[in-house]
Parts: structure tokens; sequence; C-alpha cells
């Protein structure tokens, strides 16, 4: 039978990467149908009780970890027996040197450790005290990478105002990725160094195209996270523009890309103004916005983050960028797919981990999949109405705090995904099923082979139905990445999963899919009449 329980483990501090992954290695035991492992912030026990870990907010106590397990009683006891090892482990790895120096306590004392020459600070504190560490931070004169979310849009504007008359930056809220003059921060990728920086306010929209250009034998100066609410109307693109500032300042940086979803239009003309007075060819994706209004602003449109990296990479080696196969391969390679499939399978879900990826596709499908839904709808997509209950063709983005509140991000635990895919693949109808694979500093460390088994489960339950069902995908990283492009692209593909090098091109592949499946049925039913 199945049992909760609960453990705080007091003046303990560890921040929510550290956490998550300690979750997501607990929850795999055997016995262990759930982990979440969080610091009792009020915030924290409030998400833990609306995910159904706790019958009642208990009293926070944010300075204590917090961890809730549910399963077998017999392998709980040894669950938190791991746990506490796993805790004790990171403080007891340092170095002799580091356990002879006295804890470092604050940010005022990490700034005097490094004799004033720190410049960057990294918070992943609760959100509830991220913001004032923050402001300890720049009034030290150092910018701020802010990972902590939950942080109000009044304490970002606030902080970003004041960074901003001191010509520093303010990365975030909820900013999970960055690289500064090639050091990967949070979620991001081992890319190579060049002259091509990069602006986002989108974490795997960063990484695509980080990854892109490496990929496309060019590198990065410097890839800044801004944080998701920056080009809203109320902060009006701070961060952003400060970014700009400092990239038109840096000689090493010779061509600028700028990544977001359109922002508000009082802030995208701000933006665009600011883009032009840099002097230096400027790449622009905003998702789904009109490429002709960017064009006549003065800077290069891109109208997918696959394209952003192509752009970027003509202007800094004056060569035409690498492309894909061509229309005509496609076509070739979408037909032979298509024919794999039954008239009735039509449909296609989508089960991303990245939140951008899915909002690229949701653009790139909507028009051919009149029907579509989302949890994260956009333009003429409409909301899923069941999260858990997938109909029609649904894209969703699992990274998204409906599937997130009390357990893993699936970059780090994919176990949720993994159960869904084997649930959708069973589903009549269903033709072929979207994934994303993001590799990098604090992802899964195989993600590709922790997928396999499900891919399998999925094509044996549909086999047994007497049809195949499609898993189309593809995988941002590099080839330097902790876990190996070449390696999870070959266990993948080995897996049967048809592999394109973006998420774009993935897309374009499914709807090629989709559409030379129409195209067959129309022509057996012409051939019938």
């Amino acid at each position: 039978m199945s049992t909760t329980t609960c453990q705080y483990f007091p003046n303990l501090y560890r921040d929510s990467v550290a956490l998550m992954q300690l979750s997501a290695r607990l929850g795999k035991l055997p016995g262990v149908a759930t982990a979440s492992a969080q610091m009792a912030t009020r915030a924290n026990l409030e998400q833990m009780a609306g995910a159904g870990l706790l019958d009642a907010v208990p009293e926070p106590r944010p300075n204590d970890i917090l961890l809730v397990l549910r399963g077998d009683a017999a392998a709980l006891e040894g669950a938190l027996e791991q746990a506490a090892a796993l805790l004790d482990e990171k403080a007891a790895s340092g170095s002799s040197e580091d356990t002879q120096r006295e804890p470092l306590r604050s940010v005022q004392m990490a700034h005097d450790a490094s004799d004033g020459h720190a410049n960057l600070v990294l918070i992943s504190t609760p959100g509830d005290y991220a913001a004032a560490e923050a402001m300890k931070a720049l009034r030290l004169g150092m910018n701020v990478m802010l990972f902590s979310d939950n942080v109000s849009v009044a304490s970002e504007i606030a902080l970003k105002r004041y960074a901003q008359s001191r010509n520093l930056l303010v990365m975030g809220p909820d900013c999970g990725t960055a690289i500064i003059d090639g050091l990967p921060l949070a979620f991001a990728n081992v890319v190579a160094r060049g002259d091509i920086g990069v602006i986002a306010a989108s974490g795997t929209g960063l990484q695509q195209v980080t990854c892109l250009i490496d990929q496309y034998g060019c590198g990065i100066t410097h890839a800044i996270g801004t944080g998701g609410h920056d080009l809203s109307e109320a902060v009006g693109g701070i961060t952003m523009l400060t970014a700009l500032q400092q990239l038109a300042e840096d000689p090493a940086t010779r061509v600028i890309v700028l990544i977001s979803k359109p922002p508000a239009a009082t802030v995208a003309d701000k933006v665009l103004a600011a883009a032009r007075e840099t002097g230096k060819p400027v790449v622009v994706c905003f998702l789904g916005a009109n490429p002709d209004t960017l064009r006549a602003a003065g800077v290069v449109p891109a109208n997918t983050l696959e394209e952003a990296a192509q752009r970027a990479t003509e202007l800094s080696t004056g060569k035409p960028s690498r492309q894909d196969d061509g229309a005509e391969a496609l076509q070739e390679r979408a037909a032979a797919l298509a024919a794999r499939l039954k008239p009735e399978q039509t449909m296609l879900r989508g089960l991303y981990c990245g939140g951008t990826f899915c909002y690229e596709a949701l653009l790139m499908l909507q028009d051919v999949l009149p029907d579509l839904r989302s949890n994260t709808p956009t333009g003429k997509v409409a909301r899923v109405e069941d999260l858990w209950n997938s109909v029609g063709n649904t894209i969703l983005d699992l990274g998204d705090d409906d599937f997130t509140r009390g357990r893993p991000h699936p970059m780090i635990d994919p176990g949720l995904r993994n159960e869904r895919i084997v649930t959708e693949a069973a589903v009549p109808g269903i033709g072929i099923i979207l994934l994303d694979f993001v590799l990098g500093y604090g992802a899964h460390e195989d993600p590709a082979g922790d997928i396999v088994p499900s891919i399998q489960a999925a094509r044996e339950a549909a086999a047994a139905a007497g049809h195949e069902v499609l898993f189309i995908g593809h995988v941002c990283g590099t080839r330097n990445d902790p876990q190996q492009l070449d390696a999870q692209r070959a266990t993948l593909v080995g897996a049967g999963v048809e592999l394109a090098e973006s998420n774009a091109q993935a897309i374009r592949l499914c709807r090629a899919v989709l559409e030379a499946g129409k195209a067959s049925k129309a022509t057996d039913k012409g051939a019938q009449a």
C-alpha cells in the first residue's frame, strides 16, 4: 500500500536545480512513486500542497529543506537514508583548502573573498528572498543572473532600473540560461568562442541558437538571458536594452542576435531603434512577428530559431550558411514515412521539454492542424481542456508550471514524458509523436538512453494493435556537451526516432508527413471513384 512520508533537513540550503536533481534521483528508486525536495518556503509549500503531496500547508521553515516521498513504506525508509547521504555528499566533497576556509555566508563575504574582482552573481534562492540578495549584489557593483522565479514584477522593475543606471545587467528573474565570456551558466551548452553575441528572453531558444551556431562552425562571445518578463510593457525591455548597449561596445562582438516571443509594441519599437544604433548587424527572431516589419526597422529578420543561427553565421563568415537538405529531399523523406502509416493515422501529439520549442511548433503547425490544442496556446491554437487526456492534435509544454508543480522539470527528470509517450502512442489515430531532447549542464545525464524503453514499449503496443507510430524529433546540444551530441543522436536513431537537425526542421518534417498522408488519401479516394 502506498504511503507518504515527510522529513525536514534543518538549516540546510540547496538551490532549485540541485533539489530537482535530488528529487529525480530519489524518484527512480524501486518502490518510490514520487519524490519532491524543496526549500520549505511558503510558496514552495503551497505548490506541494497544490500538487497533492501535502494534505495542508504547514508553517514555513525557509531555512530547511522539506523532502516528501510517496510509495512503498519499506522503500521510503531506504530512500530517506539515501537522501541524507546525498545531501551530505556535496558538503563533504570540497577540497582541503575549501574546508579550511571560513564558509561564505553572504554576497558581501563572497565579494570580499575575491578581493573585489568578482563582477557576476548567480542567485538561486527562493523567490521571496531573491530580490533582496540581488540588490545587495548590485550595490556592490556586480551583475546579477537571477535564476529564481516567483519574484514580483515590482521588484524586477526596481532591480533593473537600479542596474540600468549603473550599466549593470539583471538577467532574470527566471533566467535559466546564459554564457558569459565562455562560461556556461545554469542550463547552457558547451559552445565555441566566436564573434556572435546573443540576447534572449527564452532559455531553450537561446540554447537552440547557440548550439546551431556552434554546429555551423562559428562561436559566441556572450549569450545573455533577460528573463521572460523583460519585454513586457511593464518592464520595458530594460535588460535587453542594456545588453544591446554592452554588446555594441564590445569589440569582440561583430554580430548580434535577439530572440523572443513578440514584445509589447512600444517595447519592440525601443528595442529595434536601439538595435539600429549599435552600428552592427542585428538578427532579430521575434517568433511570430511580421518579417517585413523587422526588415523595415533596419534589422535582419528570422522566422525560426534555426534561421536566426543561419543568418548570424552568414554575417559572421560572409559565406552562405549550412542549409537543410532542401524541399525535394524533405518531400521524399516525408512520403516514405507517411507510407508507413494507415489512412486513419492523421493526428499528431507533441511532448516538449522546452517551452520555446513548443511555441515554435504551435506557430508552424497551426494552419495545417486547425484543431490544434496546447496548454500554452497562441494564435489559432485552443487551450486543452484536460491536461492529462489529450484530444485530437495536441502539443504540450511539459516544462510549464502546469506539469512541474511539486516535481522536477522534464529536462532533469523525463519520467512524466516517458509515461505520456506510451499513453499517447496507444491512442487510435495517432500517427506522429514530436519530441525534443535538450543537452547541456543541468540537464539529464542521458535523455536519449532514458527514453528508449518507453519508445520500445510504445512501438510494441502499436504493433500489437496492427499499426506503427512515428517518432520525430531533434537534439539541442553540441559535441562537447557532457552528454555528447553524436552519442545521443546515435542512441535515438537506433531506437527508430526520425531525427532532424533543428526544431524547425523536425516540425517541417511532421508537416510534410501529414500533408503527404492527406494527398495519398485523396489519391486513393479518386482511384476508388
